[in-house]
């Protein structure tokens, strides 16, 4: 490795935190795409003395501090992208009993949390990730392990006096919006070919209609028909105790540890499988817990995608394909390694005050608005950017995904079965 200019690598920290910015803060927006686009960019970049580690350092920052940020419109405006969808209704909860400042809190210290563990397991976890080639065949076994534990958890709505078998009325429901939600995942993806965005966007994805539609529209709709109001958010620290706190860490740590090291299974699928070591008995200790956990595994996953690059060469998302292209891992050695650790640890310690702040500011501005036509703006502008991202197809899935978002909340199940819409496809890949 040359020799590190501490003026070029603070500047390539401060561009990737102010692109992570932006990108976390908007609507729709996926670090990926931010990535796809600096490396279009990365011409520019080596024009001015940025050389190819310094891009990739604007790179890593912009994907973690997107980790940090991107909780806020999840929870004030309900648009979640594919790695915060789960942490809609549980943001909302909290946001309706005025402890939207505390949710923001308690996934500022879930990501950086993450950073810390994941530090502290680097180096047990490199070497574990060099037996990947002894797993690589029973991927499709382990995720359709976790689908039956998830189904078979299902307990639904506790109403008093309901008989002993009426957990299977639930079960049963459960594996009906899996099945239908995983469906319009294979359809899906078998005519990804068609999603074409009309602004020219790189490599646009059918995740964007289909999370949109399944999680973020449904909790809009329900807010404009309920005429939710929204109540003073009341400020201060977050109530949970010290051991739920580092429950939520570590189950989110590892599980964005596992989801790194298995092919094409992303962030959000690792927060399902956090979401099974939580119980869920629907306090708001439980949705308090939740989202340390889900931060915790955005987070960490982008660390240990990371990682995985360096160890074995494998691009587990579109940050690391990016960085990967823009400087070849297999010149990477350790030292390499060691400065974008580095980096991370800084830009986390960033991201989290701005996260905090930013909650903050959007928490004290959204009671003094009319919330229901902020919801059909929302709504709208989502719409919009379905069309403008993704094209006409897209717009198809995102109106196909809306009614079958609003399904767990009648049959009072778990809206995580509706990650169906990923994990059957990825289960019909591997098998």
């Amino acid at each position: 490795m040359d020799d590190i200019s501490l003026y070029l690598l603070v500047a390539s920290i401060l561009i990737g935190y102010l692109l992570g910015l932006i990108s976390g803060l908007t609507p729709g927006i996926h670090t990926n795409n931010f990535a796809l686009l600096l490396v279009a960019a990365s011409p520019f970049f080596i024009g001015y003395g940025f050389g190819p580690m310094y891009v990739a350092v604007i790179i890593i920052s912009n994907s973690i501090t997107h980790t940090f940020l991107d909780i806020i419109p999840s929870i004030f405006l309900g648009a979640p992208d594919a790695d915060t969808a789960l942490a809609v209704l549980p943001g909302h909860r909290l946001l309706l009993q005025g402890r939207a400042i505390e949710a923001i809190r308690l996934s500022a210290i879930g990501s950086f949390g993450s950073v810390i563990a994941s530090m502290l397991l680097l180096i047990p976890l490199i070497f574990l990730f060099r037996g990947y080639y002894l797993i690589q065949g029973y991927i499709g076994f382990i995720l359709l392990f976790i689908v039956l534990i998830m189904l078979f958890s299902e307990n639904g709505e506790r109403i008093e006096g309901q008989g002993s078998l009426a957990h299977l009325k639930f079960k049963g429901y459960a594996t009906l919006i899996f099945l239908l939600s995983g469906i319009l995942g294979l359809l899906s993806f078998e005519r990804e070919f068609l999603i074409g965005s009309l602004i020219g966007l790189p490599n646009p994805s059918v995740l964007f209609p289909l999370f949109s539609g399944l999680f973020g529209a449904p909790l809009l709709i329900q807010s404009i028909l309920s005429k939710t109001v929204i109540p003073e958010q009341m400020k201060g620290a977050f109530h949970l105790t010290r051991y739920r706190v580092l429950r939520g860490i570590a189950t989110g740590t590892m599980a964005g540890a596992i989801v790194s090291f298995l092919p094409g299974v992303s962030s959000a699928i690792g927060t399902l499988l956090s979401r099974l070591f939580i119980k869920d008995d629907l306090t708001i200790d439980s949705h308090r817990e939740f989202l340390v956990s889900l931060s915790g595994v955005n987070t960490a996953n982008s660390i240990f995608c990371l990682v995985v690059l360096y160890v074995i060469g494998k691009s587990r998302s579109g940050a690391m394909i990016a960085v990967n292209e823009i400087y070849d891992a297999a010149m990477w050695d350790g030292s390499v390694l060691i400065v974008f650790v580095t980096v991370i640890f800084f830009v986390s310690l960033i991201s989290y005050f701005s996260t905090v702040i930013a909650g903050e500011r959007a928490s004290a501005v959204l009671p003094h608005i009319n919330y229901q036509i902020m919801c059909i703006a929302v709504l709208i502008v989502i719409t919009v950017m379905v069309v403008l991202f993704t094209g006409w197809f897209g717009l198809i899935l995102f109106l196909s995904s809306v009614p079958l978002g609003l399904m767990p909340t009648y049959a009072k199940v778990r809206r995580s079965h509706l990650m169906g819409v990923l994990m059957l496809p990825l289960i019909v890949m591997f098998l």
